[in-house]
């Protein structure tokens, strides 16, 4: 990924000096196995850990003759290490090497992100809180609804990022496997124990059948998981983004000073960073589609993924990562306005408690049809009045309303607060009990 969307951290995890020192761990674990067991001489493994290292230029200049990375990587460190490397990747093959690493570089990946998760939860937990009892209006198909409140907006965002999290564990321990097998994944030439010494040593678990490569329906499912993740980014980006439309206004993006928002218009005040999520989610989620076509592979292996592999494995961890991050600083920074929230609530005359005065009839007596004929005709005018027309007065003037609910009755259905009474509920049940 470009500079502009990558954070450090998760940007070192996936440069050469890296990869190539979790090459030489595993080969340096693996040597140890074998000495153990009497198939090399434990001099030869000491002398590994000792002596070994690469060089990533001499790396690349011996693959641009041998074409093969890893036997570029083996001649740089067998230049270090001297005699004793002829035992170095003794019954291995090359990937034994490359996913095994990829697993380790797939498992710190997501650790970071992770850690990403439990910054932007504990960022929505405090905006929720603290918007609990914000009264705004609900929208369906972008139209008002019923009021709900901004820190339930908040509160349900919090409990998709709490299965995300749920969900990212679970790839995690499914991605996290280590093939130390051979050729063909038969151990013909390498003893089952040697993987099993190098998993411990890395913090992997064995793949039960490696067939040459580890099977990619764990990538699979690795990469379409962080596609869901940032789905969800999108979907809480997507909501700032409304909610700042300048007829709404109900929250926007932090404005630091000095910020432009146009270069022609000085007035602008724009989305920028939640626009900017939208199409990081989009580049995520275009990762696990190719990631799912490496599953079929050919035989004991090919290396059709290996190409796709090499780029989505960083690309789509690091676009992520910062996507978490840039997320988390606009929820904690986000500027919300609960009296614009009301102003909005209240536009459209009291529409927003016409399925109160729809149900308050049938209790009283009409039928489901009758009552929903009374409340819309009524409603109507209301709404072609934008607003100008109160629901409450006009249904308190209809006879065929009142025939059934006294006018007593139907201001009763126009309280706000009946709309929030299980509010405190959902809390519950999105962070346990206070």
């Amino acid at each position: 990924m470009i500079p502009r969307y990558s954070r450090p951290e998760m940007v070192a995890l996936w440069e050469p000096q890296t990869r190539f020192q979790i090459w030489f761990e595993i080969e340096a674990h693996a040597t140890d196995a074998l000495a153990e067991l009497g198939v090399v001489p434990k001099s030869a493994a000491q002398a590994i850990w000792a002596k070994g290292g690469f060089d990533i230029a001499r790396i690349d200049e011996i693959e641009r003759e041998t074409k093969h990375d890893v036997i570029a990587f083996l001649t740089s460190v067998a230049e270090h290490v001297g005699e004793p490397a002829r035992f170095l990747h003794q019954g291995l093959t090359s990937s034994d090497v490359l996913d095994t690493c990829l697993a380790v570089q797939l498992a710190r990946a997501s650790d970071i992100l992770l850690a990403d998760i439990d910054a932007l939860l504990a960022a929505l937990k405090v905006r929720a809180f603290e918007h609990r009892h914000s009264v705004c209006i609900g929208r369906s198909h972008g139209i008002h609804a019923e009021p709900v409140t901004f820190g339930l907006k908040m509160a349900q965002a919090y409990a998709e990022f709490s299965r995300n999290r749920v969900r990212l564990v679970a790839a995690r321990a499914d991605i996290a496997t280590c093939a130390i097998s051979g050729a063909v994944g038969t151990f013909a030439n390498i003893d089952p124990r040697v993987e099993a010494h190098v998993a411990a040593r890395l913090g992997l678990t064995v793949e039960p059948v490696s067939t040459q490569v580890i099977p990619r329906d764990r990538h699979a499912m690795f990469f379409a998981t962080l596609g869901v993740i940032a789905s969800s980014v999108e979907r809480l980006a997507t909501e700032i983004r409304h909610l700042q439309r300048t007829e709404v206004l109900e929250a926007e993006e932090y404005f630091s000073p000095g910020q432009k928002g146009s270069s022609a218009m000085p007035h602008k005040r724009n989305p920028v960073l939640t626009e900017n999520l939208t199409g990081l989610a989009r580049l995520v989620r275009g990762m696990a589609l190719p990631a799912m076509e490496n599953v079929a592979l050919w035989h004991e292996r090919d290396i059709s993924h290996s190409s796709v592999e090499r780029m989505i494995g960083p690309d789509a961890t690091i676009t992520l990562d910062f996507a978490l991050a840039r997320l988390t600083g606009v929820i904690e920074k986000l500027i919300v306005y609960p009296e614009r929230m009301l102003k909005n609530l209240n536009k459209m005359g009291g529409l927003i408690h016409s399925q109160r005065v729809l149900l308050a009839l049938t209790q009283a007596g009409a039928s489901r049809e009758d009552s929903y004929r009374l409340v819309q005709r009524n409603a109507m005018k209301v709404w072609e009045s934008d607003g100008a027309l109160q629901l409450q007065a006009l249904l308190e003037a209809d006879p065929d309303v009142t025939a059934h609910l006294p006018p007593a009755a139907i201001a009763g259905n126009f309280d706000l607060g009946y709309h929030l009474k299980a509010v405190d509920t959902i809390f519950e049940r999105v962070f346990g009990p206070a």
